[in-house]
């Protein structure tokens, strides 16, 4: 069960999910720039420096936490349904995960829909991903990904495109709720609709209908459930029962171990879409703590 101060934050939620009901969506700019999907904005802490840079013609930030080893870097992917999102929204998550990995961060401000459609999204992170290698001139083995909701998706994506490639792949992915279906077809969409306090099954078509604009909703590169998964490196899998898109985590996970790859699923009772945002509570503490130890095992 939830801790008192998570359920204080899915309360929170249910609460601003009634208030908004019946209401005209807001236009997508006030929408981006009221985007908190942990209910608030928690900023980048005072001590972590923010240095931003241009990876490969995408805008970016590194984030270096006091101590951590510049060799080593976490490529932090950031949800929002392709469409909303940014370091003001993500960016203390991903600096706290690369302060518990012990690794600088680098945060891609990757192209969003509806102005940028399929495959920009995805374009970007791969372009961002080769500025580290090349660039940076980093060993793929000294460099993990990390990502949530659509982040995560972008995360397994990014696995696939590098492998197809035969291009060196990152050491780990830990993936956080991640969206690795667009076709929306998870018994989870309709089983976990009355449960969950932040999506609805129509919000989420939608953000797919505006990425996709079109294209095949089991490209591989867009929903990378429908890719072959063999040769991905060690995954980390973190979702909560309480969120529509858990199928997506638990059919990752199983296709990705039928493919013999060594894949870690941790399933929080009653804990939303990407709990791990939420900061001060037990469970995003803990989920904080295992990434980061994930990371220390992995990336040399």
């Amino acid at each position: 069960m939830p801790s008192h101060a998570m359920q204080e934050r899915i309360d929170a939620f249910r609460a601003g999910q009634r208030g908004s009901a019946g209401r005209a969506t807001p236009p997508l700019e006030e929408r981006r720039a009221a985007f908190a999907p942990a209910g608030q904005l928690h900023p980048v802490p005072d001590d972590v420096r923010v240095t931003p840079v241009t990876a490969n013609g995408v805008p970016a930030h590194w984030l270096d936490a006091p101590g951590v080893d510049t060799r080593r870097v976490l490529l932090f992917l950031h949800g929002g349904g392709f469409e909303l999102g940014s370091v003001r929204s993500d960016g203390e998550l991903a600096a706290r995960l690369g302060r518990a990995g012990g690794m600088r961060v680098l945060f891609p401000e990757y192209r969003l829909a509806p102005e940028h459609r399929f495959p920009a999204a995805i374009d970007d992170v791969v372009a961002a991903w080769r500025w580290l290698r090349t660039d940076q001139h980093l060993s793929a083995t000294s460099m993990a990904v990390a990502g949530a909701s659509a982040g995560g998706g972008l995360a397994v994506s990014l696995l696939v495109a590098t492998r197809d490639a035969a291009e060196a792949l990152p050491a780990a992915a830990a993936l956080m709720s991640p969206t690795v279906d667009l076709t929306e077809s998870g018994a989870s969409m309709t089983d976990r609709a009355d449960q969950d306090p932040i999506s609805t099954p129509a919000m989420l078509r939608q953000f797919a209908a505006d990425y996709l604009a079109g294209a095949d909703p089991k490209a591989p590169l867009a929903s990378p459930l429908f890719a072959s998964l063999s040769g991905l490196p060690p995954l980390l899998v973190q979702a909560g029962t309480a969120d529509v898109l858990l199928s997506d985590s638990e059919r990752l996970a199983s296709a990705a171990a039928k493919a013999g790859v060594d894949v870690t699923l941790d399933v929080g009772e009653g804990l939303p879409h990407v709990y791990q945002l939420l900061l001060g509570t037990p469970e995003a503490a803990k989920a904080t703590e295992q990434i980061g130890a994930f990371l220390r095992a992995r990336v040399r």
